[in-house]
């Protein structure tokens, strides 16, 4: 005989239903809770790998043909040159010569220099010539020499140019540790600074009204560096940063901070000095680069067969690594994108981890600079073009 329920039972099993119905609910809302919180703190594993797939680009095949006409370049003295370009044109040095050309491989002017240990940097259109360890300097165009420098007392540690024309001088000093000079683009002295601790290196910031300043000191027993902010207009530093653990050998400043490449790892400070990322390699650095606050450093291991370029988006922003399948030689960044010379090839990477282009070449050459249509390759004893699209 079929069971019967009064009204209280149906009442009572309905509302059980309900509530099987509310409590099946809540579970799913805090399963779909964990889900979404587990995300979000593995994002750092997960984000980069899709963060670009909404924006697929066609990887461009460049022929790598070299270029005729007035190249390849020839370059006296073998591998000894250095090669900077600034403004649509190149500028070479030699142990005795300055050569500036146009993107053509037209030459424009060749002035011989008297320097030593010569060291060649460029922006703005111009060049600055140091002798390093020695006590002079230029600043000059294919056009005039601006100025020059003189330090008697003084030796030359590292000078840098910036885009405006400013010139940055660090020199030994007798009571200090060193000393920093600034110049103006007409080569007038206007701002100078007695350091305490060795700089390593500087970079402007802020259209050349001040720079960032690497510096090595020694921090529970072990050398470690730090990062200053200056300003030209001001006696004291703005901030410094606590002590990044590596030997700093290169700083670049951008309006977020800045990034400090070391020599077994790099990292960034922000704005406040504060340290937001850093990174350890896993291999033996071979060259990096950054522009406007992205980088790229490329690591060879020998050992492991494994050759990698880590991209940083900013100074907030965990590596994305790029595994390349031969040695890397060179790296540069032009325009958002980050460029990377590997035995036999050039490829260019956006710094989602997009392949955006490539181009086959030589494994003879030993580096290379980019400009708006063309890539220059540096060899032995000669400088070659190609054509790259990206």
């Amino acid at each position: 005989m079929p069971k019967m329920y009064d009204a209280d039972d149906i009442v009572d099993l309905k509302n059980r239903k309900r509530r099987r119905k509310r409590l099946r609910r809540f579970i799913l809302i805090l399963l779909t809770a964990a889900i979404v919180t587990g995300l979000y703190f593995t994002r750092d594993m997960w984000y980069n790998k899709l963060r670009g797939i909404g924006e697929q680009y066609r990887t461009i095949v460049n022929s790598g043909k070299l270029a005729e006409g007035n190249f390849p370049i020839e370059v006296s003295g073998g591998a000894d040159y250095q090669l900077e370009l600034t403004d649509s044109k190149m500028i070479l040095i030699s142990d005795t010569y300055t050569y500036f050309y146009d993107t053509d491989g037209a030459l424009l002017k060749k002035r011989q220099h008297t320097y030593t240990n010569t060291v060649l940097r460029a922006a703005g259109g111009r060049a600055l010539l140091y002798e390093n360890g020695g006590n002079e300097l230029s600043v000059e165009d294919e056009d005039e020499v601006f100025y020059t420098k003189s330090f008697a007392k003084q030796l030359i540690l590292f000078a840098r140019i910036s885009e405006q024309g400013y010139t940055a001088v660090v020199t030994t000093s007798d009571n200090f540790s060193c000393e920093l000079e600034v110049y103006d683009k007409r080569g007038k002295r206007i701002y100078k600074r007695q350091c305490i601790e060795m700089v390593s290196d500087l970079s402007f910031i802020n259209n050349s009204k001040g720079c960032m300043l690497s510096y090595i000191s020694a921090e529970n027993g072990q050398l470690v560096t730090n990062v200053q902010e200056i300003s030209f207009t001001e006696k004291a530093e703005r901030w410094t940063s606590p002590g990044l653990n590596l030997l700093g050998l290169e700083i670049c400043g951008f309006d977020k901070g800045a990034f400090v490449l070391g020599d077994d790892a790099c990292g960034y400070v922000d704005s406040k000095g504060q340290i937001s990322s850093y990174y350890s390699y896993d291999g033996d650095r071979v060259a990096g680069a950054s522009e406007g606050g992205n980088s790229a450093v490329i690591v060879n291991n020998d050992d492991r067969r494994r050759y990698t370029m880590a991209l940083f988006k900013g100074g907030k922003a965990e590596a994305l690594i790029i595994d390349l399948e031969e040695p890397s030689i060179d790296v540069t960044i032009y325009e958002e994108l980050a460029y990377v010379m590997c035995q036999g090839k050039i490829l260019a990477y956006d710094f989602n981890g997009g392949l955006r282009s490539v181009a086959d070449v030589s494994d003879s050459y030993t580096g290379f600079v980019r400009s708006d249509d063309h890539i220059f390759l540096k060899g032995y004893n000669k400088i070659d073009r190609i054509d790259y699209e990206s």
